[in-house]
């Protein structure tokens, strides 16, 4: 009986101890960083260089998530995500027609995925398709979300996409 106290409680002080290791977020954490999410840390980066109106450092960070993103596709090709924001990084870097290539191979995987539904959107309307952004804005209108709006804002010109 004691025994099998004695063995409970050790069990116990043994998995919980592996439950506090496993959730660590201290610097010693094995945990690797996959290429794809690099790349989204630069885009997040860039994102807010581009709010502060620092073009060239956005641009950079672009350049390199994307690179990240290419081996990322390359290694684990179709998925959404990735081809996502391959599409929105070509995009950002001025690349409209391959961008373009990106998300719709992206949509065929996934149709009502809502990054690149939101993104291709943008990009029609950057170059003057606003009756195809139209059309993304239908998909992204049952899903009560930010990108809906912010898409339907640049359509309508109340919102300006950089590019």
């Amino acid at each position: 009986m004691i025994r099998n106290i004695i063995f409970s409680f050790i069990v116990t002080v043994f998995l919980i101890s592996d439950l506090f290791a496993a959730g660590s977020s201290d610097s010693g954490s094995t945990k690797t960083e996959t290429k794809y999410d690099m790349a989204v840390t630069h885009i997040k980066v860039a994102k807010k260089f581009e709010e502060k109106d620092k073009i060239e450092k956005a641009k950079k960070r672009y350049e390199k998530a994307q690179k990240l993103l290419l081996q990322s596709n390359k290694k684990y090709p179709n998925k959404a995500d990735t081809l996502n924001y391959l599409g929105f990084t070509t995009r950002k870097l001025g690349d409209f027609k391959n961008g373009e290539k990106y998300y719709l191979q992206g949509l065929k995987i996934d149709p009502k995925h809502i990054g690149i539904n939101e993104y291709l959107g943008e990009l029609y309307v950057a170059t003057n398709r606003h009756n195809l952004a139209v059309e993304r804005l239908e998909v992204l209108k049952e899903c009560n979300c930010k990108e809906y709006d912010d898409l339907k804002d640049i359509i309508a010109g109340k919102k300006v996409s950089k590019y």
